[in-house]
């Protein structure tokens, strides 16, 4: 165990010394599943919950989550585009935890013109995503996990396919209430390309940090984002949140996304303006068989975002 941890390290060292960010395809597996995740900032993979979730954020973080779990997941993105998700997460003895998910990503109804600018139709472009996670107590207050998936895209006539797997490891201190982790998000490449048009996965190298303060309602996250591409500054790289812990059942969020504020900002007359973007809240109901989370954002500039999650555990 301990050469295949050194071996995906040395990898990962690897793909951070080389990889920069250029054209990405295939980049809705950037936007968050988890509307915990999206109440602070869009990206956290420290959270150690029963949220099956949190899996597309940090596979590892599925061995916190009870056994026989079904999660419907949905998020509301620009004008006409909605997301969706679904997965199962079943225990396997003291010490593993796997899931099956899938993503479906649709943009609308679009209008099919042709050459000379009458329309001949519509079409409906849509991304998926489906996959597996297995996720393993490596010992201490570590846990280590894996997710593979594949990944289609739809638009008109043209399809790609691709294959990518998502790295993650966790460690918890539940006395100090310390959580840190490192995830590898989206390594992997299409198999096939619109008209061999071949280019770039979304990856995402990150990793983060949370603490709660003890005897207090309150917990901080820090998390560090795209390690693999540093052409933005420091800043643009940090997304940090924070929980108040009303009772075990309810929590309210908040978070900023430094990158996300960046990247929408809009010039007016009177100067520039993010309109809010890159701010996110949200808030959550964790009762022993079913939770509900709700969260607000702005992922696009011409409107906000709603995302809802609800779970559901079997066991009685």
């Amino acid at each position: 165990m301990k050469r295949v941890i050194v071996a995906v390290v040395a990898a990962l060292i690897v793909v951070l010394c080389r990889a920069q960010d250029s054209q990405t395809v295939l980049n809705f597996l950037r936007l968050p599943v988890s509307a915990h995740v999206a109440a602070l900032g869009g990206d956290n993979i420290t959270l150690v919950e029963d949220d099956a979730s949190l899996l597309f954020h940090n596979p590892a973080l599925i061995s916190g989550v009870t056994n026989n779990t079904i999660s419907l997941n949905a998020m509301t993105y620009m004008e006409g585009a909605t997301a969706a998700s679904a997965s199962f997460v079943r225990a396997v003895g003291e010490k593993a935890t796997w899931s099956a998910e899938a993503q479906l990503m649709s943009y609308g109804s679009m209008r099919e013109m042709n050459a000379d600018g009458y329309q001949t139709g519509t079409f409906s472009p849509k991304d998926i995503a489906v996959g597996g996670t297995f996720a393993y107590v490596l010992g201490g207050r570590f846990v280590g996990g894996i997710t593979a998936k594949m990944v289609a895209s739809y638009i008109g006539n043209y399809s790609s396919l691709a294959a990518a797997v998502d790295l993650g490891v966790n460690y918890y201190d539940d006395v100090r209430q310390w959580s840190l982790s490192a995830v590898a998000r989206n390594l992997g490449g299409q198999l096939s390309a619109y008209e061999d048009d071949f280019e770039r996965m979304p990856l995402d190298l990150q990793v983060g940090v949370s603490k709660r303060l003890v005897g207090s309602p309150l917990r901080f996250s820090l998390t560090m984002v795209r390690l693999n591409d540093w052409t933005h500054g420091i800043g643009k790289h940090i997304v940090v949140g924070a929980d108040l812990l009303l009772t075990k059942q309810f929590y309210v969020a908040v978070g900023y996304n430094g990158l996300r504020a960046s990247e929408m900002k809009i010039s007016e007359d009177d100067g520039s303006s993010t309109h809010g973007a890159g701010l996110s809240i949200g808030a959550g109901m964790q009762l022993q068989r079913i939770k509900l989370h709700l969260a607000y954002a702005r992922y696009h500039v011409s409107t906000s975002s709603l995302l809802i999650n609800l779970s559901y555990s079997l066991n009685k």
